[in-house]
């Protein structure tokens, strides 16, 4: 099974910047997040993120928060999420990384939501509300059970910790374009092409840029940029949501289309 690190390599010796999508597991449903999965991976996705829904998403915008009610709502829980990506997992190409605060990590025990993950075919973890300094106790454990852990930059960061966050992470590194949670912006911070530059002069990792990329330009924007990857969540969501589950499917497919096009775009 290739890991995220591995499908970062390949993209690159092909020059070619990554799109990861993002999606709510459960909403509306557990079937039809699973078959999301499949058509994201191909429909040019080359990795997905999938996000537990957690009843306190302090990072998540009103997109995603509503996705996560919905889901809690319907009885979506972890064990179920982690069941559903054991049987899809074997059939996707992309890696999946699990989008997943902290506390329900901490509550489970580290060891054991790690092995299970890893069990169940999770190749990465990004927790946004995983400090710097408490990194190390969940980096070491995923390492063992086969799982890289991405850390966040956010647009704030101090370039003192902006270097500390880039040698820690695993991966590739999770460049957030703008202050505040997730959502669906008009534009992309031009703030983010000087921290790629920066990150560039202390990291060789590859970078992927997240929160507000909701359209094809600005997912072609951050690419020219000089980023790694173009990470794309409420526009997803929104999109899934809307109308049947058998709409939102054929939604997401062509948008996923309309942004792998754009990153291939000479």
């Amino acid at each position: 099974m290739t890991s995220v690190s591995q499908r970062f390599e390949q993209l690159r010796d092909r020059a070619q910047c990554a799109l990861i999508p993002f999606i709510t597991a459960g909403d509306p449903d557990l079937q039809t997040t699973a078959e999301a999965l499949r058509v994201l991976d191909r429909s040019g996705a080359d990795l997905i993120e999938l996000g537990v829904p957690y009843s306190d998403p302090l990072a998540d915008g009103p997109v995603i928060q509503a996705a996560a009610t919905r889901a809690l709502e319907r009885g979506t829980r972890l064990d179920a999420v982690l069941e559903m990506v054991q049987q899809v997992s074997p059939t996707l190409r992309s890696p999946i990384i699990l989008f997943t605060y902290y506390n329900p990590i901490l509550n489970r025990g580290i060891e054991r939501f790690l092995q299970q993950a890893a069990d169940a075919g999770v190749r990465g973890v990004v927790v946004p509300d995983l400090p710097l300094e408490e990194a190390e106790s969940l980096l070491r454990p995923a390492a063992t059970a086969g799982i890289e852990v991405t850390l966040l930059i956010a647009p704030t960061s101090p370039k003192e910790r902006i270097l500390a966050i880039a040698q820690q992470s695993q991966g590739f590194i999770y460049l957030v374009s703008t202050t505040g949670v997730t959502g669906i912006r008009t534009q992309v911070q031009s703030r983010v092409k000087e921290l790629l530059l920066d990150l560039r002069t202390v990291t060789d990792k590859p970078i992927g840029v997240g929160f507000g990329i909701s359209q094809p330009e600005h997912a072609r924007q951050v690419m020219e940029w000089g980023a790694d990857a173009a990470i794309v969540g409420s526009a997803f969501v929104k999109r899934l949501a809307d109308g049947t589950p058998q709409q939102g499917l054929r939604s997401i497919e062509e948008f996923c289309h309309s942004l792998k096009v754009s990153l291939r775009a000479s």
